[in-house]
């Protein structure tokens, strides 16, 4: 994260930093360009000044006396060379260095000095050169005329000016960068300093501490990931504790079917009970054992379906007739009047979830009702919009102080303990759902379990 900090702001700062330098750049060598420029029309006026004309019968002829002494007050430190011409407009020369290159240019519109004057780059002997042609009117008692004067100079001291220009702006430019990067780093490494003191915080917890993180002196924005650890490890701490639950229970219950199991083998082998009858009780056994395990099983199943993403919707009232359409032999068996009434309800849960809901629903209670007496499954919506699945059997009522203790894992009806954990499970799937569950009475004796979850 620092890194990323450091990368965002430094390099738009540098990226500013190199613009502004470049920009700088140029208008430095503008202001020279400008002010060596006034030097070549300086020299131009000079020169100007030393012209004369003098004309009979209408011919005009442009003289001048200037010798290049009179230019050198112009050149810098003897690193640049002056060379000038004088020459009328129409090219001939009255002065100066012949070969230097015509003037083929014209005046702009837009003067930017009180002169007929332009600034153009050439080339002469080989070198590049800064030259200003300026257009001189010339008069005198015997005639009047125009003169071209070309001032040219070498580039050696603007190269040298432009080299210096650079470098200091690039030192002092440089200079600004560490001072901001030095800046950004410190300010980059206390912003950041609560994330890594919360990181030490958590890094020096032992493995089994769950206990939340403590908000006090943490900046506002940390309290977003402060927030969702301290949910994340409140449910770390569910699923532990229901994991230490689970492996409790498990191994008392698993203890006592076990014992059982060795003392029938045991008696079977020294011929206390016939061979059929010992087998049937060890198979009795076994199958107690197996359905317990089966039903430890969901349970754990049920708290990892829990921590899963939002489930896909599925229809309630197909999953509750598939179910008891599976569970007819049993009903057929214990001899049983069963009705069901569903309505087309949607709700967002798990398919497996549904199944086992229903599915130990309906055993509960296939369970618990006498031969020859009624069960009912209603799927209706609810006026507040939700799913009621409600299953209700006739029989005997449950006590009001034994209620509270039924989804327990292995309560019972009877309030003996036993391997029962249809209603734990049921209870457990309605809240892993959102929704809720009551047990209460059958109008006209028995029970009935009510299951509300929301609609998709």
């Amino acid at each position: 994260m620092r890194r990323r900090l450091l990368m965002s702001i430094l390099l738009p700062v540098l990226l500013l930093v190199g613009l502004n330098t470049f920009s700088l750049y140029q208008e430095t060598l503008t202001a020279a360009n400008t002010a060596y420029d006034r030097t070549l029309l300086a020299s131009a006026k000079t020169i100007s000044e030393q012209l004369d004309v003098q004309g009979a019968d209408g011919v005009v002829r442009i003289t001048a006396r200037v010798p290049y002494a009179a230019l050198e007050a112009f050149e810098a430190d003897n690193q640049s060379r002056m060379y000038y011409k004088v020459s009328s407009l129409d090219g001939v020369m009255v002065s100066g260095y012949e070969d230097l290159p015509a003037w083929r240019g014209e005046l702009p519109q837009q003067a930017a000095y009180a002169a007929l004057v332009d600034f153009y780059d050439d080339r002469y002997r080989d070198q590049p050169v800064r030259v200003a042609a300026l257009v001189q009117p010339v008069a005198s008692t015997q005639g009047q005329g125009l003169a071209l004067i070309q001032v040219a100079e070498t580039l050696e001291l603007r190269e040298a000016m432009a080299r210096q220009v650079l470098v200091d702006t690039l030192w002092r430019q440089g200079l600004l960068v560490l001072v901001i990067a030095l800046v950004v780093v410190w300010g980059v490494q206390r912003s950041t300093r609560p994330v890594r003191d919360l990181s030490e915080q958590v890094g020096r917890r032992p493995e089994n501490d769950l206990t939340p993180i403590t908000p006090e002196g943490m900046p506002p924005e940390l309290a977003p990931l402060v927030r969702a650890t301290n949910h994340l490890m409140v449910r770390l701490s569910q699923l532990l504790e229901h994991q230490r639950r689970l492996v409790r229970d498990t191994s008392h219950q698993l203890r006592t079917p076990l014992a059982v199991l060795k003392a029938q083998v045991q008696s079977a082998r020294r011929g206390d009970q016939p061979p059929m009858e010992a087998l049937q009780d060890i198979e009795h056994t076994v199958d107690r054992a197996t359905r317990m395990a089966n039903q430890m099983l969901a349970l754990a199943k049920v708290e990892q379906l829990r921590l899963q993403a939002q489930a896909d919707p599925n229809r309630l009232d197909e999953r509750v007739r598939e179910v008891a359409l599976d569970l007819a032999p049993l009903m057929a068996d214990g001899q049983i009047e069963f009705s069901i009434h569903t309505q087309d309800l949607t709700v967002l849960a798990h398919e497996w979830m549904l199944n086992e809901l229903v599915r130990n629903l309906l055993h509960n209670a296939i369970k618990h009702t006498p031969p020859g007496k009624a069960l009912d499954v209603q799927v209706e919506r609810t006026p507040a919009g939700e799913a009621l699945l409600l299953v209700s059997n006739e029989g005997v009522g449950i006590e009001l102080e034994r209620r509270a203790h039924l989804f327990q894992p292995f309560a019972s009806v009877s309030g003996q303990n036993s391997a029962g954990l249809g209603l734990s499970i049921c209870h457990h799937i309605a809240e892993a759902l959102g929704g809720r569950l009551h047990v209460g009475d059958r109008a006209g004796g028995g029970v009935s379990v009510s299951v509300w979850l929301p609609i998709r």
